[in-house]
């Protein structure tokens, strides 16, 4: 691919994912978008085993954007992070084509396994703000992970998850316990929960003065 048309291609990405960019110039003062380009260069160099030069790049450019990706990370096209101050993507983690984090999103591993150490990320991926995927395993394609979640485990394709930890809450656009996920309206499993153990608490409550009415009587 030519430089000129790797640019455009970029340039497309992020236009056609933030309504905020007025104009294509825009584009190349939108820290994502610097990081990305400082990434595909580091990568480059990582592969041909140019380590010190390209961690040195990754290095440079998580200091001027904020956005921390290992040189090492295996990256698909049309790949997208909006605003991304504080996303961090760690040596071995896949991510495939089509993409989207938001700021604060974290692929990173726990600590406590070697060799492949860090999540994969299918085709389609929308992962919300502040969200954390940690450990080497798989979110399938067309998922979406909601914003401030802890996914600890594999996600199935075409599913919802929120939570901490994240846990899945729709699949193949059906509800789990019917829209396309935005980073608002999500279901809340916790709320629900609680929402839950509120009604039967006030159904023990109308039992129990019942049967003292009748002790009383």
């Amino acid at each position: 691919m030519g430089v000129i048309r790797y640019f455009r291609e970029e340039i497309q990405v992020v236009r056609e994912r933030d309504p905020a960019i007025k104009s294509s110039a825009e584009v190349f003062l939108y820290p994502g978008f610097r990081a990305v380009l400082r990434y595909r260069l580091a990568h480059k160099l990582y592969e041909r085993k140019h380590y010190f030069l390209a961690r040195w790049i990754a290095q440079r450019g998580a200091t001027k954007t904020g956005i921390d990706i290992h040189p090492g990370a295996e990256i698909g096209k049309g790949f997208f992070i909006d605003h991304g101050i504080g996303v961090i993507i760690g040596e071995t983690a896949i991510v495939g084509d089509n993409v989207t984090l938001y700021q604060g999103v974290t692929l990173g591993g726990t600590g406590k396994e070697k060799g492949k150490r860090h999540p994969t990320l299918r085709d389609n991926v929308m992962v919300s703000a502040g969200a954390k995927i940690l450990g080497s395993f798989t979110i399938g394609e067309n998922s979406k992970i909601g914003a401030g979640s802890v996914v600890l485990e594999e996600v199935p394709p075409n599913s919802t998850v929120v939570g901490v930890p994240g846990r899945v809450v729709k699949r193949d656009n059906v509800r789990i316990p019917k829209e396309d996920m935005d980073q608002i309206h999500l279901p809340d499993p916790v709320m629900n929960e609680i929402n839950r153990l509120k009604q039967e608490n006030e159904a023990l409550r109308e039992t129990m003065g019942q049967i003292l009415k009748k002790l009383e009587s």
